[in-house]
C-alpha cells in the first residue's frame, strides 16, 4: 500500500452519478493496477448517500490514496466537478475514467507511457452487452483475466465490441501524433493530460450543461493553447458496463456551440 503522505505522480479523476454498483467495479479495476503510484479522486455529480459509503468503505483498503469531491444534484453538471477534482489534484498528470468504466491492469501503465510534454492522450473505449453488464453488477466482483480467457466466445455472442483492441497492446511509436486536430473520437471516459495544461486553460467550460461534448470542447481548448494530441489505442481501452443513454436534450445545443468555437480558430 502507497503511504497516504506520498505525493503521488498521476492523480485518476473518476467521474459519476447515482450508480454504486458500477462504481465499484471501475474502482476494483484501479487496485489492481500494475502501477499504483497515483491517487484516486472521485468527482461525484450530486449521488446519493449510497455512494459516498461505497468510497468510503473502499478507501479503508484501497492501496492508493482516495478523496471524494461532490456536489449537490443541480442537473448534469460534470464539468464543474471535474474542475473541481482537478483544482483538488495532487498529481502532476491526470488520467480520466468514468465510473462506468472498467480499467485493465496496466491502464495507469500505458497512460504513464504514452505521456509526454505538450500532448493530451486520448484513448477508447469496448462496448459491453447490457447482459454481460448486469451479470458482471450483480456479481460485484472485477475478474478481467477471465473476460479475456473468454473473450472470443464473448466477441462472437455480441457481448463485447472489440476483440483485438482487449487481447493485444501496440508500444509506442510517432504514428500515435495526430497531425492536426480532429475531434471526434474523444472519449471523456478514457484521457489524460498534464494538471497544468488543464489549468493553463482553466480547465472544462462549465457552460456545458447537460450531456454531450463538454470533454472534446476541453481537447480542443488544449489544443488551441498548443497542446497536441496523441491516440491511446491499442494500449489504454477500458470496458464500457451498459446502461440506457443519457438524457440528450442538451446534445444539440452542446454541439452547436463546439462547432461555433472551432469554426473561430483559424487553426484547425
Amino acid at each position: 500500500m502507497v503511504s497516504a503522505s506520498h505525493t503521488p505522480s498521476i492523480t485518476v479523476i473518476v467521474s459519476t452519478y447515482n450508480w454504486p454498483e458500477a462504481l465499484s467495479l471501475s474502482l476494483q479495476s484501479l487496485a489492481k493496477q500494475t502501477d499504483l503510484d497515483f491517487e484516486i479522486i472521485v468527482a461525484d455529480d450530486g449521488s446519493r448517500a449510497e455512494t459516498a459509503n461505497l468510497i468510503k468503505a473502499f478507501s479503508q483498503a484501497s492501496p492508493v490514496p482516495v478523496l471524494h469531491v461532490w456536489q449537490e444534484d443541480d442537473g448534469f453538471r460534470k464539468a464543474r466537478i471535474l474542475n473541481q477534482a482537478i483544482r483538488a489534484a495532487r498529481g502532476g498528470y491526470l488520467v480520466f475514467l468514468d465510473g462506468d468504466c472498467i480499467a485493465q491492469e496496466d491502464f495507469i501503465a500505458r497512460h504513464r507511457l504514452l505521456s509526454r510534454p505538450g500532448y493530451v492522450v486520448t484513448g477508447s473505449r469496448i462496448l459491453m452487452s447490457e447482459t454481460l453488464s448486469k451479470a458482471l453488477c450483480a456479481k460485484g466482483v472485477v475478474d478481467l483475466p477471465s473476460v479475456r480467457r473468454k473473450a472470443i466466445g464473448l466477441r462472437l455472442k455480441g457481448d463485447i465490441s472489440k476483440l483485438l483492441s482487449l487481447l493485444l497492446k501496440f508500444p509506442d511509436n510517432p504514428f500515435r501524433n495526430y497531425r492536426k486536430f480532429q475531434w471526434r473520437r474523444i472519449k471523456g471516459c478514457n484521457f489524460s493530460c498534464w494538471k497544468s495544461d488543464a489549468l493553463a486553460v482553466d480547465g472544462y467550460d462549465e457552460a456545458y450543461i447537460g450531456w454531450g461534448h463538454e470533454d472534446a470542447d476541453f481537447v480542443f481548448r488544449l489544443y488551441e493553447a498548443g497542446i497536441d494530441r496523441r491516440s491511446g489505442a491499442f494500449a489504454t481501452e477500458v470496458l464500457h458496463i451498459w446502461h440506457r443513454e443519457a438524457d440528450r436534450s442538451q446534445a444539440r445545443s452542446n454541439e452547436t456551440m463546439l462547432a461555433e468555437r472551432i469554426a473561430r480558430i483559424k487553426r484547425v
